[in-house]
């Protein structure tokens, strides 16, 4: 119970962090930690610490595969569509079109077990 607190205080106090810097105009900063990969970071220190090297390095394939699978049309979906529809109609279909590729590969990659 201990670990799932600290992983959340950590989750949080990044996300605020991030948010206050866009919002005091240190975009730079924010920016950099927005694109740095924060939650994968974190979750990687987490997971390598109990559960090893091993088990991290097929983590990192898994989620490397399913970045580009799903993230990638996500961000995608989001830039064509946010001018047109604004930001919250096109954050809602490419959070549908992450859903669906991500969860497609998620059944694909168990059905297969690749990264075991």
């Amino acid at each position: 119970m201990k670990n799932i607190i600290i992983y959340f205080l950590t989750g949080g106090t990044v996300t605020t962090a991030i948010v206050l810097l866009e919002g005091s105009n240190r975009r730079l900063l924010s920016g950099l930690a927005t694109l740095m990969p924060v939650f994968t970071l974190v979750a990687y220190i987490f997971i390598g610490q109990s559960q090893g090297g091993r088990t991290l390095s097929q983590h990192a394939w898994l989620v490397l595969c399913g970045t580009i699978v799903s993230w990638v049309p996500y961000m995608i979906t989001v830039a064509v569509l946010a001018p047109k529809y604004g930001p919250s109609r096109a954050i809602l279909l490419g959070l549908a079109v992450f859903f669906v590729l991500a969860i497609s590969y998620l059944l694909v990659v168990g059905r297969m077990k690749w990264f075991v």
